[in-house]
């Protein structure tokens, strides 16, 4: 069963620091699939810096160029820079989620999941980190706890169908069909034409038309 990978949706929540500033998430690949991450602001997209942050820059800087290497495919010096940004600032929401976004893309799924859990811990209840960690946690096999964070993913942004689809194969793994059938159900009705959906719906016996509890 392949792992899906995170991406915002249209009228997806929107992912913010305790300081409200927007966050310009990066376009990476993850499992071989290509995924714009783009803007979850409504505000224009900033410029990407054309040059290396020069010393004394702000963490912020070192952020915005991190996510221009990323954009670039160079995920080392991306992280070196992701890296430098919370040296400045461990309260960076935003870079230590797009971090943990490159180490998801070198299967170096702990390093994924810590910054995860620090990005969820400054962003309580905003689905893009609890997405993020779960996708870790189901490549570690921690289903439980991948469960867990698609339960309160799905509550936070319910017309994310990309939430659905992973609590599905995550409850699908704990052999609860029902549970499955539901959340893939729930994925189907926002996006029909959702093949890993429709997939693991009749993976589970579900049946069209019948209703099924999501929670």
């Amino acid at each position: 069963m392949a792992i899906p990978v995170p991406y915002p949706l249209s009228g997806a929540s929107r992912f913010r620091r305790r300081t409200s500033a927007p966050i310009a998430l990066v376009a990476i690949a993850l499992c071989g699939c290509s995924i714009n991450l783009g803007s979850l602001s409504s505000e224009p997209e900033h410029e990407a810096p054309k040059a290396a942050p020069v010393a004394g820059a702000d963490a912020q800087t070192y952020t915005a160029h991190g996510e221009a290497l990323a954009r670039s495919g160079k995920t080392d010096d991306a992280l070196a820079e992701f890296d430098q940004a919370i040296a400045l600032d461990p309260h960076n929401a935003e870079a230590l989620y797009n971090r943990g976004l490159l180490y998801q893309s070198q299967k170096q799924h702990q390093l994924a999941v810590d910054d995860f859990t620090s990005a969820n811990g400054l962003t309580p209840q905003q689905p893009e980190p609890l997405l993020g960690r779960a996708i870790s946690y189901l490549a570690l096999n921690e289903v439980k706890e991948a469960a867990a964070d698609l339960d309160e993913a799905a509550q936070a942004d319910p017309q994310n169908p990309q939430i659905w689809v992973t609590r599905g194969q995550a409850y699908e793994r704990l052999g609860d069909k029902a549970k499955a059938a539901g959340s893939y159900s729930r994925a189907i009705t926002i996006r029909p034409g959702d093949e890993a959906a429709r997939s693991g719906f009749a993976r589970v016996g579900g049946k069209p038309g019948q209703s099924y509890d999501t929670f």
